[in-house]
């Protein structure tokens, strides 16, 4: 997500001009970390994850179900959404014409993908949240 955030603001600042910008530096950067996260989630989702378990299990419950909904569905649907808005902002990036329809292609694309990360993580103190570290003493 800092990285998503990164990018956004490197293209608020007019950070943009040439190839090799910051921009495009944060947002291959936001891009290669979200890839990263998508096939570690993938693992856990397919394999590890007991919400996903008991949701494919049955899925009309796990609909019924706010917890299993938020992990099955949700949380699933906001994180490929943000995957893919940066995949395709980086692409539309690279080929806008001028610098300013560069920016804004990353503003828009990596601002609307950290707003995604934003809404679909599961934040301590929500009905589904999480506690930031799980370590125990």
């Amino acid at each position: 997500m800092v990285v998503a955030v990164g990018a956004a603001f490197a293209a608020v600042r007019n950070q943009v001009v040439g190839e090799r910008s910051i921009a495009d530096r944060w947002g291959l950067i936001a891009m290669m970390t979200l890839d990263i996260q998508m096939l570690l989630g993938m693992l856990l989702y397919l394999g590890l994850s007991e919400y996903t378990r008991a949701a494919m299990q049955d899925f009309s419950l796990a609909m019924r179900t706010p917890q299993l909904r938020f992990w099955a569905v949700e949380h699933t649907t906001s994180m490929f959404g943000a995957v893919i808005l940066a995949h395709v902002g980086r692409v539309l990036a690279r080929k806008a014409a001028t610098p300013t329809s560069k920016r804004t292609r990353i503003l828009v694309c990596f601002g609307l993908a950290a707003l995604l990360m934003i809404v679909g993580m599961p934040w301590p103190g929500m009905a589904n949240g999480r506690p930031l570290f799980r370590v125990s003493f």
